[in-house]
Parts: C-alpha cells; structure tokens; sequence
C-alpha cells in the first residue's frame, strides 16, 4: 500500500454472477504471458514467469506490479485533517506536504476496517488509500464522516497505480526522464507530482515488498503506456513483470499485513504488531477507547512469525498448536520463503507461546508439523548505500 496496502482473502468470496473488473493494463497482462485469476472482484494476473523466478527478480534487480485495483479517495477541505484524523489512528498532524503515512481505521471495539496510506498533497488535500475489497467500504465510511463538513471524491476509476520495486528500481526510474531522476531522491514515504515517461504522474517512495522503489499515480488512460515503457527502460537491468503470487511472498518476508489474513474487523492493531501506528495522545478518534481499555487489560495474544523446522507447508488457516497438542491459535499467511529457502509464516498465538524460541506445532492437513517463533520481519534489505 503500497503497504503499500494488498487485498484480501474475503475478497473472492463474491457470487457467481458478480463481474469481475479488469485494469487498463489486462492486456498487456495476457501479452505478457500473464496467467489471469479472481482476486478483490477483478481480473489481476496471478503470474508470469513463475513466483519464485519473479520473487527473485524483484529481491536482485525490479519488478513491476500492477496495483490499479487498489481505492484511492480524495478528501479536501479546511477541516479535511480533522476528518481523516477522526477515521484514523494515527496523526496527519504529523507529517508535511508531499510525506505519506501507513495507518488504520478501526471501529468503535478498536477492530480493524482496512490499513491505509493518506498521502498528504497539502494541508487542505488528501489522497487516501485503501484495499481494494475495501474500496466501497471504506469510500462510505469517509464518505460519511466528510458529508457537510468538506469535499469526498472516490477517485479510483480514474486512477491508475504501478509499483515498481527492487534494489535497480530507482536506476530505471532514473531512465524515464528528467523527473524520474528527480524522483529518485525522494525520502521514504515522501511523494511528489512528476512527468514520467512524458506522462503525468505522482511518484510516492513506498511499496509493499520489502524492497526500495517507487509506486506510480497515473490517469487510467496512461498506465498501459507507463507499464510498457518501465518494462522496456529495464529490461537491460533484469526488470520483469510480477502478478500477485509473487506479491504476496514478497510482503510475507517482510512482515507486512494482508487484510483479511493477518488483519480484519476481528483483530485490533495492538496484538496485530501495529501499535506503532495508533497515536493515543491525539484529540478523539474513532475506536480511541477501546484501544485504551486493551492496552490497560493486557494482550491475550500477539501475531507472531514463526519458522517450520520439519518438513511441511504452513498455509492460512491451519491450526496452531502448543507443546502439549491443544489448538492455541491459527495461521494467518504462510508459505515458502524464495529468499530464505525455508518454509514460514504468521499466526495468532497466546502470549505465553509468543516469546523468539518458543516451539509450536502446525497442524499440516492432520500432521502436526514442528515450528518456532522467530523475530520478523523474516528479510530484510541491505542498508542503502
């Protein structure tokens, strides 16, 4: 979302007869060899060349992602602060003009409704964005919340998003004009509007893999364009086009929350690891004294990683279970690391089992497997240079 934020397991539980939406760059998704599936009620390509091959591509070299599925809503206004500030837990307040903020939004028990990016373009003007099977949620919620008071736009019909990603990123980028090289500069979660490529565009440092790089703003009409020419500038330097597969081992190595797996409206940020984006010290929001009353009482549970240590494959929803055999928590996300060559994943377990070291065991379709908490993220990048 960008942590960037990703989508959602839910977000296929759609009726048969749903339509399912395409992005502007779903044929050269099927040029490219793009095998094609249901994600978030759109038409998103799963992979390529393969989810290890681009997983690695984008840890030594880039890829780029499609991300046009995502929400993007627009809020301005003299009091738009103090209305995004109502919705979310951390403090707009906080950042500058052109700086980004990884966030959530909770309801009234501090549950989580979708994790968020508000990117701040001015003290009057925000872009927020959401998950894309969050996007009708979330656009009433603020919708509401700014009715009477300034002006809500769902912008993401028109909107276009590309994340490019990887240790060449901003080498490519650099390629793609005057304003690409430029842009290279740009601080972490910082943003700003640039021509790319001879299209217009607004280029954020942010992602959602663990890795340097940029993600792209456009009009729904440039992105194909846009896509075509990043791939085309990096082809040189090993780029490659990445689906969603390779997307979701990525974030899973870093440690970053999948809405609808690791967080959901049953989840609170406290115990999701999250606690450092809920600013209890700003005036009322939203949820603010839930997330009180949790922090005084004391967490039951924590979302951990752990590492398998026998052989086996931990997947979302697979039990978790204590040295003694009883069920203790359930796997949030899980799945082979291509990076680490070892088997990993995320869990909800008590706070007793929830210590670097602890054992656990998964249940692996009836064979309980051996596992142990270890400290996340799983990856982590080399320091820039």
């Amino acid at each position: 979302m960008t942590r960037a934020p990703g989508g959602d397991k839910s977000a296929n539980a759609l009726t048969a007869d749903t339509p399912l939406r395409r992005t502007p760059l779903y044929e050269e998704h099927k040029q490219r060899g793009g095998r094609i599936v249901p994600f978030a009620g759109w038409e998103m390509p799963v992979q390529f060349a393969g989810i290890s091959e681009e997983h690695r591509a984008v840890r030594a070299a880039a890829g780029v992602f499609d991300a046009s599925h995502m929400g993007e809503l627009r809020i301005e206004g003299d009091r738009a602060a103090d209305v995004i500030n109502r919705v979310i837990t951390g403090d707009v307040g906080r950042i500058v003009d052109g700086q980004a903020l990884y966030t959530c939004a909770v309801d009234e028990r501090a549950m989580i409704l979708d994790d968020l990016i508000v990117y701040r373009a001015g003290a009057t003007r925000f872009l927020v964005v959401c998950n894309a099977s969050n996007r009708a949620k979330m656009s009433a919620h603020f919708a509401a919340h700014a009715a009477g008071t300034c002006t809500f736009e769902d912008v993401s019909d028109d909107t276009a998003l590309l994340a490019l990603q990887g240790p060449r990123a901003l080498e490519v980028l650099a390629l793609l004009g005057r304003d690409g090289a430029a842009c290279a500069s740009l601080p972490s979660f910082h943003f700003r509007d640039a021509v790319i490529a001879n299209l217009p565009a607004t280029v954020a440092r942010t992602g959602y893999t663990g890795e340097d790089g940029v993600e792209i703003f456009c009009k729904w009409s440039d992105a194909a364009s846009l896509y075509s020419r990043i791939l085309d500038a990096g082809r040189e330097l090993g780029v490659v086009p990445v689906g969603l597969g390779a997307r979701d081992t990525l974030r899973l190595e870093a440690r970053l929350s999948l809405y609808g797996n690791d967080i959901d409206d049953t989840t609170n940020p406290l115990e999701a690891g999250l606690g450092w984006i809920v600013k209890l010290d700003k005036p009322d929001f939203i949820g603010r004294a839930a997330l009180v009353a949790i922090k005084e009482r004391g967490l039951s549970r924590r979302l951990v990683g752990f590492q398998m240590v026998g052989r086996g494959i931990a997947r979302h929803g697979y039990p978790i279970k204590g040295a003694d055999g009883a069920v203790v928590g359930v796997v949030t996300s899980g799945g082979p690391s291509p990076t680490l060559g070892t088997n990993i994943g995320l869990g909800y377990v008590p706070l007793a089992s929830s210590e670097v070291g602890s054992k656990l065991l998964v249940d692996c379709r009836g064979k309980d497997v051996e596992a142990v908490v270890v400290k996340t993220p799983f990856y982590k990048r080399a320091p820039r240079t």
